[in-house]
């Protein structure tokens, strides 16, 4: 089933996403992983209990699955930065697509396509298509 195989990619995925803003965030991890938390609460990208420090922060990017509001707010600051960031592999690239979904409402599938950054359309087509399907078939509820 192509969609279970597309949520597990997502979820392996979440903690290079994580990791993706931990590597080229320009602060400590303590400091990235206050931004992360203050962005989260502030974007309305849901609410941590607790602000990670830069121990949990470099967990999450290693072998701890993060959870899903760390994904969606790395996936919010990272599409935003000035250097344009590209998801490393295909994991991370299923995580992107995920995540996007997740952070906004779209009608189709054009509409999610037409809104990433432009740098962003080729390397999340295909992952993105499969978000879409996982999505409309409700596993991302």
């Amino acid at each position: 089933m192509p969609e279970a195989t597309f949520y597990a990619k997502a979820t392996r995925g979440a903690s290079r996403l994580v990791g993706h803003w931990l590597l080229i965030g320009a602060a400590s991890p303590d400091r990235l992983a206050m931004i992360l938390a203050d962005t989260a609460r502030l974007a309305k990208l849901g609410e941590p209990e607790d602000t990670p420090d830069g121990a949990t922060l470099n967990a999450w990017s290693g072998d701890a699955q993060p959870p899903l509001w760390a994904a969606r707010t790395a996936l919010f600051l990272l599409v935003q930065m000035p250097a344009r960031p590209l998801p490393r592999d295909e994991l991370e690239a299923c995580a992107w697509a995920y995540c996007w979904l997740r952070n906004r409402d779209f009608e189709s599938l054009p509409d999610a396509l037409a809104a990433l950054p432009g740098h962003l359309h080729e390397p999340l087509r295909e992952p993105l298509e499969q978000a879409f399907v996982d999505q409309n078939s409700r596993r991302l509820i």
